[in-house]
């Protein structure tokens, strides 16, 4: 578990308007719920932890086990859990279907090409996803604007609409550093990975440490050429409007693509 972050210098504490605002929309989520925290428990998954149990606590927190994540994630997961009497609810692939996949493929079939890749994070992430999100009606997710061209227009609170759920993003707006300062004040645990070079965490075997200058996400799926590398659990979604509301809770989708 980490205890210095990724960085020595002091940082700036998030200003409290963006603290309070990013309470407010975890607010709104509560009231919307049944609501749901997906959390791979990286440096935003973790300020949500902490905002969460404090302002919105009938936000359930549930976390995608794919089977191949690093130690340390389940480290934090741990050290959230016991310091804020945190429920986690593990969701995990299908074991037919991983098992089918594995038999064709290979363990790391992943590395051969983009689509055998992308139909791996659809068994490990998609699809137990779509489980987890059954019934519920609003979900928040740590997603930053900062995190990359593909996110830079990231709303507030958007309409997912290949599931049907209302999607809220409590830090958009918040920048890395408002992040970690936000982590130092509070001493939140995180994982030690981010002292080690790891600024985004996924599986291990799909994750490398980035150098000076890079993308924080050129540590993910790294072997692969688009620069707009994502595992397929955010799809297609709009900007929500403030009186939008799900009619009904989310249901199973059962065709993934794969």
């Amino acid at each position: 578990m980490g205890s210095q972050g990724p960085t020595y210098r002091m940082l700036p504490m998030a200003s409290p308007d963006k603290i309070d605002h990013a309470i407010a929309i975890l607010q709104a989520a509560q009231a919307h719920g049944p609501a749901i925290h997906t959390n791979s428990f990286g440096p935003e998954g973790v300020v949500l932890t902490h905002l969460i149990t404090e302002h919105a606590p009938d936000i359930a927190t549930a976390s995608l086990d794919t089977g191949r994540l690093p130690e340390q994630t389940y480290a934090v997961a741990d050290a959230l859990r016991q310091r804020y009497g945190l429920v986690i609810d593990w969701w995990f692939p299908d074991a037919e279907s991983l098992g089918n996949f594995t038999q064709e493929h290979g363990v790391n079939a992943f590395y051969n090409s983009v689509e055998l890749r992308r139909a791996c994070c659809g068994i490990r992430k998609v699809e137990p996803l779509g489980r987890m999100l059954v019934g519920k009606l609003a979900w928040i997710t740590g997603r930053r604007r900062q995190q990359g061209l593909k996110r830079a227009t990231l709303p507030e609170r958007e309409w997912d609409e290949q599931r049907g759920i209302l999607k809220f993003n409590p830090l958009a707006e918040w920048t890395h550093d408002d992040v970690w300062a936000f982590i130092r004040a509070n001493a939140i645990p995180y994982n030690a990975l981010h002292d080690q070079g790891y600024p985004s965490i996924g599986c291990a075997p799909c994750t490398r440490a980035i150098t000076v200058g890079e993308d924080p996400r050129a540590g993910r799926w790294w072997w692969e050429q688009d620069s707009t590398r994502e595992c397929g659990l955010h799809g297609p979604a709009r900007p929500a409007a403030e009186d939008e509301t799900a009619v009904q809770p989310a249901e199973a989708i059962p065709d993934v693509g794969l």
